[in-house]
């Protein structure tokens, strides 16, 4: 418990002093945020707001991670490789956010390159899981066997590879509206932290021995979100940009497919999967038909042209967080007493 409580109070400390740093320099640098012409006009005062806040969510993850292993703790190859491919997906995200401030525009990366880049850090993480680490290669809901679907080796690195891109972009998607992604992310991180501690508890019965390390990253990406939030809430001070964004859709992704619970997954999250069901839809039903079916996509856009004030729209997405996160981890407390993991 004391680890956890480390995790998720030194990435906390550490997100909040470090968004405030980059608040600092890049005001002065006058280093903003390029706002999209296709948004609600309102949001078109938020140009020039300093972005590449998720440097501190990375800095502080990596610290609280760091620091709860060195107290008291022995680091696992499953949480080292999910802190790096987090470090990683951060890198990424952290030249498209340069590209877009150096350049004026709200272009960074071709898609091909981020792709690119993405799917190299989403190889050296699958990799590294299954070389390193004892991973189930199965698709599971909320233990490893449940669901009998037995992937192989090679069938399981495709499986996590495309869970990987459906988070990154999901919570790209998300981080339209201030503290939207932030928020939400630290509630599915905190149904984590419950779930990788339970893990840790009852691993004769989940089949892992790696959980509590799973908790300490949870803990440490709740914090780091948590701590950037402060800055990030409405009117936000600063923006994660995709540096924050593909980070944070990578740790989802991770702990995910380390804790075999990926099905449950798009439960715990499931407004990052509403946002992106969204655009899909928008996307194909003008394309087939010619007619849009919501008034902007994503969705939380469309809950502003319909008149919600933006910190409505993201409380109550925040709520729905809440509740599904809770509902998602009442599933997995159903199928353990279901399973007889009390004896």
């Amino acid at each position: 418990m004391i680890r956890l409580l480390l995790a998720v109070g030194i990435a906390t400390v550490v997100s909040l002093g470090g968004t405030k740093m980059l608040i600092v320099v890049l005001t002065r640098r006058r280093i903003g945020q390029p706002i999209h012409e296709d948004v609600p006009e309102g949001h078109m005062v938020k140009a020039g707001t300093p972005t590449m806040g998720g440097i501190a969510i990375v800095a502080g993850s990596l610290a609280g991670y760091l620091v709860s292993n060195l107290y008291d703790g022995v680091f696992t190859w499953t949480g080292i490789a999910a802190m790096l491919a987090i470090s990683g997906a951060g890198v990424v995200g952290l030249l498209d956010d340069w590209i877009k401030v150096t350049n004026e525009r709200n272009l960074g990366l071709s898609k091909r390159a981020k792709m690119f880049g993405l799917l190299t850090v989403a190889v050296l993480f699958v990799v590294m899981m299954l070389a390193r680490t004892n991973v189930h290669t199965t698709i599971s809901f909320v233990k490893w066997n449940d669901m009998g679907w037995e992937l192989g080796r090679i069938g399981w690195a495709l499986w996590a590879i495309l869970l990987i891109a459906a988070a990154t972009n999901a919570v790209n998607l998300t981080d339209g509206l201030d503290g939207l992604a932030a928020g939400s992310a630290a509630l599915v991180f905190a149904g984590y932290v419950v779930i990788g501690y339970s893990i840790f508890r009852y691993s004769a019965f989940f089949g892992i021995n790696v959980g509590l390390d799973l908790a300490v990253v949870a803990a440490a990406m709740m914090g780091a979100c948590a701590g950037f939030l402060w800055w990030n809430a409405a009117p936000a001070q600063i923006f994660m940009g995709d540096t924050g964004s593909l980070a944070i859709g990578m740790a989802l992704a991770a702990l995910a497919l380390s804790s075999s619970t990926a099905l449950l997954l798009p439960i715990l999250g499931l407004v990052f999967v509403l946002e992106t069901v969204s655009v899909i839809l928008q996307v194909a039903s003008f394309r087939i038909f010619g007619r849009r079916i919501f008034k902007m996509a994503p969705i939380h856009h469309h809950f502003e042209l319909k008149g919600w004030p933006e910190t409505t729209v993201i409380i109550r997405l925040w709520m729905v967080t809440g509740a599904c996160t809770a509902f998602g981890l009442g599933i997995l407390y159903r199928e353990f007493i279901r399973g007889g993991g009390l004896g």
